[in-house]
Order: C-alpha cells, then sequence, then structure tokens
C-alpha cells in the first residue's frame, strides 16, 4: 500500500513539474509567434542582392536587429537566431545572422523543413556562440517562406533557450535516490537527460510501447532482470513526453522507510494514549475551564448590560458563564463584526468583480501585437498611443493589489492624462508638483485616477475655446498625505460640488466626452473613509468660472513601517 502511494504521489509530482515545463516552452512560442507574424520579416527576406543597394540592406539589417533584441528582452530567451541566404549582406554576422547553407547539416534541418512553418523543438544539444561560447541549449525553430516565391524557403528563425530552463524544474522533484527523469520525443529518443550521453539514444522498446499508450500513466516493466516502474505525461506544447524511471527495489527502500516510520509512530500513540494522555488531559481541562471562567466573568463586570450588574461573583457557575458567553462575547462581537466584513468584502467584491472583466494576459498581448502592427506600419503615433495604455492598464490593475504607492498612483494620473492629450490635442497642460521623500507611501488604488477624469472631462472640456490647465500636487501635513487637483475650468457653485460627495449622481452626459455618470467623487469619498477612517475624505472648493480645487487627505503610511508592523 505505501509503495502504491510512493508511486501516486511521484506521478502526481511529475505531472506538475511536465505543466510547468509546458507553460514555460509555450510562452517561448508565443514570443515565436509575435515575431513570425511581423509583415516586415517576410518582405526583408525576399529582398535580393542583385537588385537592391547597399543602403537598403543596411535598414533591413537595422529593423531586423531591433526585431531580435525585442524578443531577447524575454529573460526565458537566450538567443534569437536568424538563417538567411548567403547572398544577403548580413549573413555572415554570426551573432544573431548566419548562413542558411551553415543550417542544413543539422539533423533537425529536415524536420523544420517539413513543418512548413510549424515550429519544431530541438533536443538538448551544444552550440558555440562567439559572445559567449560553448552553451547547451533548447531551439524552437520554424521555416520561413520567400512571399513572392512561396516555393522558395527564405529562412529559419531560431528561439533558443538555455537548458537549464528544463533542469531547474526537472532537479527540484524529489524523487527516490536513483530514479532516472528525462524527456524523450515521439519516435523514443531521449532529447534531455541528466547524462548528457543519454541524449540522443533510443529507450528501450518496450518502455516506448508503454509511452504510446496515453497521454499519462505509470507501468511496471521487466529490464536487465529487474523490475522497473515508470511514470510518464505528455508536454502539450512538444508533444514530448516526461518521463520518471525507478526500479521496484529503490521505491521499496523508501516505502520500508515510511513502514518504520509509521510503526514507531503509533507506537508513541499508543503510550500517551494509555498512559500520559489522561493525566495530561486532566490538568489541561481542570487548569483551563479555571482561567476561562475567571477571564470571561472579568471581562463580563468591564463590559456588561445593566442586567449583570447586580451578579455576585460565583465560581463553578456554568450555567452564567454560558448565558454571559452567548449574549456578550459571541452574539454581539459576532455580529459586528460580521456586519463590518460585510460591507469590506461587498466593496471589494464589487471592485474586483469591475477588474476581473478584463483578461490581463489577453489584453497585454493584443496591445502588445496591435504595437508591432503601427510600428511595422511606420505608425509611431499610434505606437506611442498604445504603449501609453498598456502602462495604463498596467497601474491600474497592480496584479490584483488594491494598495499601491504613491510614485504608482502618480504615474497612472500621467499615463491617463497623456493619452488624453493625444485623443484631445492642443486642449490643456498639466503639471505634477510632489514633496521629495513621499514616493514610497501607500494608498488605495485609482484615487486620483477619477477626480482628474472629472477636472478634465466635466471641467476644462466644458470651457469651450478655452485652453486648460491641471495642476496635481502631493505633499505631508502634519502625518497626513495631502493631494490637490487644480483645473481652471468652468467650475460649479457650493451646492452642487457639496452634492458629489453627499450621494451618487448617475444622470447621462449628453455633451460628448464619453464621461457617463458622475458616481467617480462619491465612490472614491467613500472608498478613503473606509480605508483610512472619517476623519479622511474628499473636499471640493470651486465656483462658476473660476475653476475647482479637489483636496484628498489620507493617512500618511509608508511601505517600510507596514512591512516592520
Amino acid at each position: 500500500i505505501l509503495k502504491g502511494e510512493v508511486v501516486r504521489t511521484m506521478q502526481q509530482a511529475l505531472k506538475q513539474a511536465g505543466s510547468n515545463l509546458s507553460y514555460r516552452l509555450e510562452h517561448i512560442q508565443d514570443l515565436s509567434d509575435a515575431a513570425f507574424m511581423n509583415s516586415n520579416l517576410h518582405s526583408y527576406l525576399s529582398v535580393g542582392a542583385d537588385d537592391q543597394s547597399i543602403a537598403i540592406q543596411l535598414q533591413v539589417i537595422k529593423d531586423l536587429r531591433y526585431l531580435v533584441d525585442t524578443v531577447q528582452l524575454n529573460t526565458d530567451v537566450f538567443h534569437v537566431r536568424l538563417f538567411v541566404d548567403k547572398s544577403k549582406l548580413y549573413a555572415g554576422e554570426k551573432i544573431n545572422f548566419f548562413a542558411l547553407d551553415s543550417l542544413k547539416g543539422r539533423p533537425w534541418y529536415s524536420d523544420i523543413i517539413e513543418a512548413n512553418g510549424g515550429i519544431v523543438w530541438t533536443g538538448d544539444y551544444k552550440e558555440t556562440y562567439l559572445d559567449v561560447g560553448d552553451v547547451n541549449i533548447f531551439s524552437s525553430a520554424r521555416m520561413l517562406r520567400d512571399p513572392n516565391h512561396y516555393d522558395k524557403v527564405s529562412g529559419v528563425l531560431m528561439v533558443d533557450v538555455k537548458e537549464n530552463l528544463v533542469s531547474d524544474i526537472l532537479s527540484a522533484l524529489q524523487f527516490s535516490p536513483g530514479t532516472q527523469v528525462y524527456l524523450v520525443d515521439s519516435s523514443g529518443s531521449v532529447v534531455y537527460h541528466p547524462d548528457k550521453t543519454r541524449i540522443g539514444t533510443v529507450i528501450d522498446r518496450s518502455i516506448l510501447d508503454l509511452l504510446k499508450q496515453g497521454s499519462e500513466g505509470i507501468g511496471s516493466l521487466k529490464l536487465d532482470a529487474e523490475v522497473n516502474d515508470v511514470m510518464y505525461t505528455t508536454l502539450p506544447s512538444t508533444g514530448w513526453k516526461l518521463v520518471a524511471q525507478g526500479t521496484e527495489s529503490q521505491l521499496s527502500q523508501r516505502a520500508v522507510k515510511l513502514t518504520q516510520r509509521s510503526e514507531w509512530t503509533s507506537l508513541l500513540e499508543y503510550i500517551a494514549l494509555f498512559l500520559l494522555l489522561p493525566f495530561v488531559l486532566l490538568t489541561i481541562i481542570v487548569r483551563g475551564m479555571n482561567r476561562r471562567v475567571n477571564h470571561v466573568i472579568t471581562v463580563i463586570r468591564k463590559e456588561g448590560t445593566e442586567s449583570l450588574k447586580d451578579l455576585s461573583p460565583v465560581n463553578g457557575d456554568f450555567h452564567m458563564l454560558e448565558r454571559s458567553v452567548d449574549h456578550l462575547i459571541i452574539r454581539v462581537r459576532t455580529l459586528v463584526e460580521e456586519k463590518y466584513k460585510a460591507q469590506i468584502h461587498e466593496r471589494e467584491a464589487q471592485l474586483q468583480a469591475l477588474q476581473a472583466q478584463i483578461n490581463p494576459h489577453f489584453l497585454y498581448n493584443t496591445l502588445d501585437t496591435i504595437n508591432w502592427i503601427a510600428i511595422g506600419k511606420g505608425a509611431a503615433d499610434i505606437s506611442q498611443m498604445i504603449d501609453s495604455l498598456a502602462k495604463y492598464f498596467r497601474l491600474s490593475l497592480n496584479k490584483g493589489k488594491n494598495i499601491v504607492s504613491v510614485e504608482d498612483e502618480l504615474r497612472l494620473a500621467q499615463v491617463y492624462l497623456e493619452i488624453q492629450q493625444s485623443r484631445f490635442p492642443d486642449t490643456f497642460d498639466f503639471q505634477l508638483e510632489i514633496q521629495p521623500g513621499l514616493d514610497a507611501y501607500l494608498m488605495p488604488k485609482l484615487i486620483l485616477q477619477p477626480i482628474v477624469e472629472n477636472a478634465l472631462l466635466h471641467g476644462i472640456r466644458k470651457a469651450k475655446g478655452k485652453r486648460g490647465a491641471i495642476v496635481i500636487s502631493v505633499r505631508e501635513d502634519s502625518g497626513d498625505l495631502l493631494f490637490t487637483v487644480s483645473d481652471n475650468g468652468i467650475g460649479m457653485d457650493e451646492r452642487l460640488s457639496r452634492q458629489l460627495l453627499m450621494e451618487a449622481m448617475p444622470e447621462a452626459r449628453n455633451d460628448g466626452s464619453g464621461s457617463g455618470s458622475s458616481y467617480g467623487l462619491f465612490n472614491v469619498n467613500e472608498r478613503i473613509k473606509l480605508y483610512a477612517g472619517d476623519h479622511y475624505g474628499i473636499s471640493i472648493s470651486s465656483q462658476p468660472g473660476a475653476g475647482t480645487t479637489v483636496t484628498v487627505r489620507l493617512k500618511a503610511e509608508c511601505e517600510e513601517l507596514t512591512r516592520q508592523s
């Protein structure tokens, strides 16, 4: 039974390692797909040496270098190599660009061509680089075709990752000593093994037949007169099998150790149960009851209601103890705590429900693809605005955290205003003024952005024909953080400014600004009070035609002090 538990535990650990490894390799494939979809890449590779000038090829080198450097910014990517026709000016660079003929002698070159543009993963092999020397790597390779002559191969794109991306994950598996963990492809060839001499060899036929029975499983085989237990799982990203192979004696030895440990544990439990436990329990129960009775009675006398003031001191009165605990401690405190937590959870759930509607991974990938298209089209202004929008969402989502630094909150407001400057050019300016030393202070997320949005859309944008200005300042005042957002827009009367903080105003705005409603200030004010208390919140100073100043007062909490507490 214990041996079966050991095998099942190892299989679960193997599946988890396979999932982690497959996720990392799929990420490399996503990067290769993003580069592959760059339309300029295929057109550059189709440029011939006879009908184009050296100046054009130098520009091509510059653009391809930018593409390669962008992919190599990812921490999992070790190197990007592009194999092109030897007639290209940059084919002899031998750092990122190589002649296609140098790849034709590799054993997996035919697999790359047969894949017809699909990704082919190589096994673990040693590659020599001019800048770093010999390195063991895995490569994600794919063929590139000439768009003008589709039957012609214009190049091969290879994204290299270091061997330790695989070895670090597999070496973390805590299996029995002597258990072999390795990777094999669909033909049974070993593509990774801690023993380098095993890479490229073919596994035993009986093991290969077992691996072909499904995507994962466990089996026992007799190899070299000894029974071997084989566990395997499939990596969907590559089709490889992750295999753990150990002899029955190795697994049985671990089971024996577990059995011995279980026997000693059981013996000690019996001794404690029949000899020591009754006396220990009796002592604990008597002393605990005494202490609880005295403590609860003391608390009730200090915080009890009038019905308990006339009670005389009683020792051992369990009826009084139950009544006091039930009516004064459990019910009152539980109800108060539950009500308070329910309010907090309700607010958090509302915010998280709105944030959860955006899938950050899909959003970032989509914005990145649009950015590539804009760069490829030479639309620098579109690329800049998309980059600003990506920064805005990263700052606003903040990995699901509700508390951010003052620096990040100001950056979010700055990025929002930069986007609006692109949307409404030459209509307003903005300025940030921050007292030195306040960057690391903490505050709730999305406090300033709704205020800045109101200042722009309801203040400046409604002042027709007037160039507006927004000033955001931060300073410390008597141990509090004081934020002010000032604009020179149309302003408002005192009644409306009070009403904005007293209740939500869902009336529609038909001014073409896209603002929708005025829930912002009311929502922000409520969140501040829940976070810091009723002494904190928002105040508004405004007069019609004279602009508006919104002041936010928050409790000053530094990140270092929060960690220490």
